[in-house]
Formats: structure tokens, sequence, C-alpha cells
């Protein structure tokens, strides 16, 4: 076929010069649409950051401590161990100290005023004597019935209970071997001077009742206080103190948990 006549040039740049303008217009029309899709996106409620951020999983915050774990039998070695962690050691039915764990700075409580062949760590004779004083000017004299004890005799006396009152009962009211706060050589049972014993009703006598309400000033702490024996793991004792010194004993008893709790919170 022959080929048609030549377009002309002029008529050739029309023709390119619209194709151009059309391939502008279509260009910014599509980018009018972008720029109004994307506000309309942006201004609508409907659409939010969680949408396009994923959500940050939830982390445990690391000062968070650990939950105070239930009273269970168990022979696991206390953290603070030492004897001069003394005042911080944690001791219940399932951490314990060594067998051969002695204080060697033992003395005997006359030191402290009292007649009586018990013996305790010789940190503890300024602050006990001051107390048996205090107790005496508010005519409440106190006695000990009970200070330290060496892991054997803590055996011999746990072995007594059990033929006694039996394995299960035995448990929550006397320390197993290793267990007991008596081996620190910081802690004393009180009882009312010149008295024989002393059982669970003695916090209603003179003595008792101004134990319970000043031994913390002169650095002694109820270890097993009324109604907490789910957090200290063993019955009621009004007469079991612990010593931990003024300062100490003072946070302790300001903080309204036991003995147990507020170690365990301190080292965890």
């Amino acid at each position: 076929m022959p080929a048609g006549p030549p377009i002309p040039f002029t008529k050739l740049v029309k023709v390119l010069l619209v194709v151009a303008a059309l391939v502008l217009v279509f260009r910014i029309a599509t980018e009018d649409s972008r720029e109004t899709t994307s506000a309309a996106s942006s201004n609508d409620p409907r659409v939010t950051a969680s949408a396009s951020v994923p959500a940050s999983p939830r982390v445990r915050p690391s000062s968070e401590p650990d939950p105070l774990p239930k009273c269970g039998q168990g022979d696991e070695r206390a953290r603070l161990a030492g004897f001069g962690d003394w005042a911080s050691t944690l001791i219940d039915t399932r951490y314990d100290l060594k067998p051969s764990y002695a204080p060697p700075d033992l003395v005997s409580v006359e030191e402290a005023g009292f007649e009586a062949f018990f013996q305790v760590r010789s940190v503890v004779i300024h602050d006990l004597t001051a107390l048996r004083e205090a107790a005496e000017d508010a005519a409440s004299p106190v006695g000990i019935a009970a200070a330290y004890r060496s892991y054997y005799t803590q055996d011999s006396l746990f072995r007594r209970r059990i033929q006694t009152e039996g394995h299960t009962m035995a448990r929550v009211k006397t320390a197993r071997a290793g267990h007991s706060e008596h081996q620190l050589g910081t802690t004393i049972d009180f009882k009312t001077a010149g008295a024989l014993d002393v059982d669970s009703s003695w916090e209603a006598t003179p003595a008792g009742k101004w134990m319970a309400a000043n031994a913390w000033k002169y650095g002694f702490v109820m270890s097993y206080p009324a109604g907490r024996t789910r957090q200290t793991c063993y019955w009621y004792e009004p007469w079991h103190y612990r010593y931990f010194g003024t300062e100490r004993a003072k946070k302790i008893h300001d903080s309204g948990l036991t003995v147990r709790e507020y170690l365990w919170k301190e080292q965890h």
C-alpha cells in the first residue's frame, strides 16, 4: 500500500503538546486524590495510632518484689547467714542455718542482770539491760525462759514435741533443727519474772502487755504475732522476741509487717 501524505510539522507539534497536557493533568489529579485520602484517614476518628504502631508488650517492672512464698517445709540455706548478718538472716520453715552455726560471742544473760544460765550474743546485752530496767520501773518485771539454742538442742526439742503432740502439730509449734531463730543467739523467750514458764495467755499479763507495747523501743520485735500464722509459718508466740537493734526494730515495727515479711521484702 502506498504511504499517505506526510503530516505537517506544525500539526505534529500541536498533537504532542495536547498529549503532554493530558499526562500532566492526569498526574495532578492522581496526587490530589492521594493527599485527600491521606488527610481523610488522619482525621477519621476510627483510625488510631495502634493501627500503625505495634502495641508494646507488657513488661513486669524490675522493681516489683518477689511475692512472699507460702509456708512449706524445706532445707534451703538462708541467703544471709554469716555471723555479721544476724539482723538480716531470714529463717523459717523453708530456710535454715547449718548445724555448725554457733555465734562466737555468746555470753551469759547474767551480764544484763538476769538470774538465769541462758546465753545471748554480746551485741544484745546493752539493750537487754535497758529493757529489764524499764520493765521493772513500769512494775512489769520480765524474766527469761529461753535464749540461744544450738542446732542439736533444737533437734532434741523438736523430737520431744513430736512424741507429745504428733508431727503435724510439732511443725507449727516448734521449729525443726536449723530453722529456729534461737540458733542466731539474738532471740529470747521472755516470761514474767519469777514465773516457772509462759504460755499464749502471757500477752494479757502486765509483763506481756508491757513487752508487746514497748519491746521494739529496746531493739526487740515479736516474731510470731497473733493472727499472722500464714505470714510467719508458726503459731502465735507472745513470748518470742528477736533482737534487731533499736533503729532497725523501729523500722520493722513501723512497717506493720511481720519479721519474715520485712526481711523477705528487703532481700527480694
